[in-house]
């Protein structure tokens, strides 16, 4: 993995968002078949592609302080991702009957790719829904024309969640850096203002509750006059902290009846992602939106031979998906 290179916008001192834990000992997450103590570690098949993540490419007009993908304005180590590159896949799923409903875009910052706008409306024409992770400021603004169209010709098949890491200025910039906040929230206005479909993405700080997280954001959007029901989690994602460098249960076959869990409430039970990594000649289809990197997690060049069991061997699976209990889906 390549190592994060910091712009003029990128935060200074600590993240508000570390997570508190020891460090993740050695023996954990090591071996894909049996955790640390020697339990059979659980596994997560493919029941259907419902969701078809597609990586534009790691460069961002933001470094922020604890990006799981190390996006930055000068981090390519996943090259953009092209429009016929992404219909190869769409071809795919035509082709052989996945029942794919949703195609999900995500970065870096997706309006950073040239490529992007016509991913974009491929997608939407061939009637997928489409969801698309932003941060709304000024490369998403570039494009404010084109996507007045797709709103007009889509309507809601066209869903835009802008991540907004906190409802409080202070907090959010200390993530993403200073002069962030008000051209997300103008981004969001505007996309509110203009009647599109979205959403907002944020993270729970340590010791904050859902409930007083979501009168938060709600007390913001109706003094920007935001038209978001922050009540609604699909409309207001709330997503547990990550940091792979610290401890946490590993997941075994038995803890889904423990934890009152199947492995078919897991993403990666319904979903996977393409990537391009710089210096490879072709993308490749991997488990998650969270994992571009390992290569234990890299399943090939075909959603085909991406119709694998995943392997919970990582602390993403355990904190995020399994206990943390998200999602990156709509």
């Amino acid at each position: 993995m390549t190592s994060r290179s910091k712009s003029r916008n990128a935060p200074q001192g600590p993240s508000p968002f570390a997570v508190d834990a020891a460090t993740l000992p050695e023996g954990k997450f090591t071996d894909p078949d049996t955790t640390a103590d020697g339990s059979p570690r659980a596994e997560v098949p493919l029941l259907e592609l419902e969701t078809l993540w597609l990586c534009t490419g790691t460069l961002c007009n933001l470094a922020c302080a604890t990006c799981y993908i190390e996006s930055s304005p000068t981090n390519d180590a996943l090259v953009y991702l092209t429009a016929e590159h992404a219909a190869r896949y769409f071809d795919e799923i035509e082709r052989d009957g996945w029942t794919t409903r949703e195609i999900g875009f995500t970065g870096g910052e997706p309006f950073m790719n040239p490529h992007f706008m016509a991913m974009l409306e491929d997608a939407l024409s061939r009637g997928f829904e489409v969801l698309v992770l932003s941060n709304a400021m000024t490369p998403m603004r570039r494009h404010q024309g084109q996507l007045l169209a797709l709103r007009e010709a889509y309507a809601d098949k066209l869903t835009i969640r802008v991540s907004l890491d906190h409802y409080t200025k202070n907090v959010h910039e200390g993530e993403r850096g200073k002069n962030s906040w008000d051209a997300a929230i103008g981004g969001l206005k505007w996309l509110s203002d203009n009647g599109f479909s979205i959403a907002v993405a944020g993270r729970l700080l340590p010791g904050e509750g859902m409930v007083a997280a979501r009168e938060g954001y709600a007390t913001l959007f109706a003094s920007e006059s935001i038209a978001i029901d922050t009540l609604d989690p699909a409309r207001c994602v709330l997503f547990p902290e990550m940091d792979e460098s610290k401890d946490v249960a590993e997941i075994t076959s038995a803890c889904w009846d423990i934890l009152g869990k199947s492995p078919a409430d897991i993403m990666c039970a319904t979903g996977r992602m393409v990537v391009h990594r710089k210096g490879e000649s072709a993308p490749r289809v991997v488990a998650c939106t969270l994992i571009p990197y390992d290569g234990e997690f890299d399943f090939g060049e075909t959603l085909a031979d991406a119709n694998v069991s995943v392997k919970l061997n990582h602390p993403h699976c355990a904190r995020f998906c399994v206990l943390g209990g998200a999602s990156c889906s709509a």
